[in-house]
């Protein structure tokens, strides 16, 4: 699977969930409060990790972690996606810029 094909499939359970929220609410969430279901998603995280890590008791932390880990990077897609944001060229750019950067601070 390409990484265009995750996006795709992101914002298309975006669509599914913006039809839910106007049926709902009478509206779709804004930017900003996909950002903050965002870190709601993010603090889940954390907790999971420490659980996975041993300090922190939740049962079947494993498959709980990886359901989190996808809840994350699906809100990163859909909000570089209404953002307007190449999130796969700006991945790219930054991993390669960040390379270059600690490779050089390990040569110096």
């Amino acid at each position: 699977m390409q990484f265009s094909d995750l996006e795709k499939s992101a914002l298309q359970l975006n669509d599914l969930y913006e039809k839910l929220e106007v049926k709902r609410w009478g509206r779709a969430w804004s930017t900003t409060e996909l950002a903050l279901g965002f870190v709601g998603d993010v603090g889940d995280l954390a907790k999971l990790v420490q659980a996975h890590a041993g300090i922190r008791d939740i049962d079947d932390c494993h498959a709980k972690l990886g359901h989190e880990l996808s809840d994350c990077l699906w809100s990163i897609m859909v909000l570089a996606g209404k953002c307007g944001i190449d999130l796969e060229a700006e991945f790219l750019r930054n991993t390669r810029e960040l390379s270059e950067y600690v490779s050089g601070e390990l040569d110096a």
